[in-house]
């Protein structure tokens, strides 16, 4: 089930609470960045980065590693990833869209911690009020 079917049951069952929605995951997201760990290695030799030479099976196997930045609006970085066993099975659109996926995974995690927090923080604020006024 996708994070958009389970939004949408959510909505259809009444649920109104506060919680994370796959428009505010997206909302956070100001750009997103992709490249294969090969790209990487030859960056880094292009910045003159000391690395050890490798064999040219082990430097075409990281063709097959693909990695998703994502930037999100308070310019926070996560990160996914996507490795192809079979150089056979590699599709660079598969591999960028299941990289991404992962990457957005990880921003579930942090933006419902952060919603989370924010409700801590309200009740808490509300309880210090009740107890001025009391």
């Amino acid at each position: 089930m996708s994070d958009k079917e389970i939004e949408q049951e959510i909505q259809a069952k009444g649920k109104t609470a506060p919680r994370v929605t796959p428009d505010h995951i997206e909302s956070v997201v100001t750009s997103e960045h992709y490249f294969t760990g090969y790209d990487g290695r030859i960056g880094a030799l292009a910045n003159g980065e000391d690395i050890p030479a490798v064999e040219l099976d082990d430097a075409n196997q990281l063709r097959l590693l693909t990695f998703c930045v994502l930037v999100l609006e308070n310019g926070f970085t996560v990160t996914g990833e996507s490795a192809c066993a079979s150089p056979e099975n590699f599709d660079a659109e598969i591999g960028r869209k299941i990289a991404r996926d992962n990457a957005v995974q990880k921003i579930w995690m942090l933006e419902g911690y952060l919603l989370k927090q924010r409700m801590h923080d309200d009740a808490h604020l509300r309880e210090l009020l009740r107890q001025k006024e009391e």
